[in-house]
C-alpha cells in the first residue's frame, strides 16, 4: 500500500473535481471518519507512557498565538474576512494523525511525534471553540452559548478518541490490542475523508466561486506562504530541542481533512480553500523531503 500513497492526493483531487456534487453529499461522514482515524491512532500507542515536553509547548503556543494574531492583524488591516479565516484555520488546524508515517521515514523519533499528535489534537479541541466563539461566528448567541455549541461538535471528534483509548488501555487492554491491530485501516479512512472534504470544497467553489476569484487566489498564495513558514519554524524550534525533523512535521503537516471540515462547519465555507491548497503544498514538500532523504541515504 505504501507505493500507492503518492497517488492518493491527485486521485482525490480528480474525483473531487469530477464528482464534487456527490462527494459533498457525504461530507457529513467526515467527523465520524476522523474520530475513527484518531481512535485507531491512539489505541496503537501506550498513552500512559507519553510525556509532554518543551517542544510540545512551543508548538502549541505557535498554533494559538500565530493563528489568532494573524486573524486579528488581517482584520485590523481590513483584509477580507474569508482570507483572515483561511489563515486562522490553516495555522490552528491540528497535526495530521498520519504524521508518524512521514516523520519516521525521515528519521524522526516516533515517541515525540506520537505525543504531539495526541496533545495537539486535544489542544485544538479546547482552543478552537474559544477562538471561533470569540470571532463571533454565532452573533445571535453570547460567548458561553456559542462556545458550548462549538465544543459539542468539535469535542467528540477530537477529544473522545483519546479518552476512549485511555479507558481501554486501563481497563480493557485486550479490546485495545484488538483495535490497534487495524491501525493500517486509518489510511483508507483518510482517503475517504480527503475525498469528501475536497469534493465539498470544490463543489462550493463551483457554486459560490464566481465573483470571488481574487479571494481564492489570495488563499492559494497565503496557503503556500504559511506552509513554508510552519515547516520552517517547526524545524527551527525542533532543532533547539534535538528534534528538527519532528518539529517541522508536527507543525507543518496538517490534518487538512479536519481543517476543511472545521472551515466548512464553523467559518465561511470558502475559507476551506486555504486548506485544500495546503494539502497539495504539504504533499509536494513531503514527497521532495522523502526523495532527498532516500537519495542521501543511498549515496552514503
Amino acid at each position: 500500500m505504501q507505493k500507492y500513497k503518492p497517488f492518493v492526493l491527485p486521485v482525490a483531487i480528480l474525483l473531487g473535481l469530477l464528482l464534487h456534487r456527490y462527494c459533498a453529499m457525504f461530507s457529513f461522514l467526515v467527523p465520524f471518519i476522523i474520530f475513527c482515524i484518531l481512535l485507531l491512532t491512539f489505541c496503537a500507542v501506550d498513552i500512559r507512557k507519553l510525556r509532554v515536553g518543551k517542544l510540545d509547548i512551543w508548538l502549541m503556543l505557535f498554533q494559538i498565538v500565530v493563528s489568532v494574531g494573524c486573524y486579528l492583524g488581517l482584520r485590523i488591516a481590513n483584509v477580507n474576512t474569508i482570507i483572515a479565516e483561511g489563515v486562522l484555520v490553516g495555522v490552528l488546524c491540528p497535526v495530521a494523525s498520519s504524521v508518524a508515517v512521514i516523520s519516521c521515514m525521515l528519521g524522526a523519533d516516533r515517541k515525540t511525534v506520537t505525543t504531539y499528535t495526541i496533545v495537539g489534537n486535544l489542544m485544538v479541541a479546547l482552543v478552537a471553540p474559544i477562538v471561533f466563539s470569540g470571532i463571533g461566528i454565532h452573533p445571535e448567541l453570547d460567548f458561553g452559548a456559542s462556545f458550548w455549541l462549538i465544543l459539542k461538535k468539535i469535542g467528540p471528534t477530537l477529544a473522545f478518541p483519546f479518552f476512549i483509548a485511555l479507558a481501554l488501555q486501563l481497563w480493557l487492554p485486550k479490546i485495545n490490542e484488538a483495535i490497534a491491530k487495524y491501525k493500517s485501516v486509518s489510511f483508507y479512512l483518510w482517503c475517504f475523508a480527503l475525498l469528501f472534504t475536497l469534493g465539498q470544497t470544490i463543489d462550493f467553489i463551483f457554486i459560490h466561486g464566481k465573483g470571488n476569484w481574487d479571494v481564492i487566489v489570495w488563499l492559494a498564495v497565503l496557503s503556500m506562504l504559511f506552509c513554508a513558514i510552519q515547516f520552517g519554524f517547526g524545524k527551527w524550534i525542533g532543532h533547539k530541542f534535538g528534534s528538527k525533523i519532528s518539529g517541522g512535521q508536527l507543525l507543518g503537516q496538517k490534518n487538512t481533512a479536519m481543517g476543511i471540515w472545521m472551515a466548512n462547519t464553523f467559518l465561511h465555507p470558502l475559507a476551506s480553500v486555504f486548506m485544500a491548497f495546503y494539502s497539495i503544498y504539504q504533499n509536494i514538500f513531503n514527497s521532495w523531503q522523502i526523495w532527498r532523504y532516500e537519495k542521501k541515504a543511498n549515496s552514503d
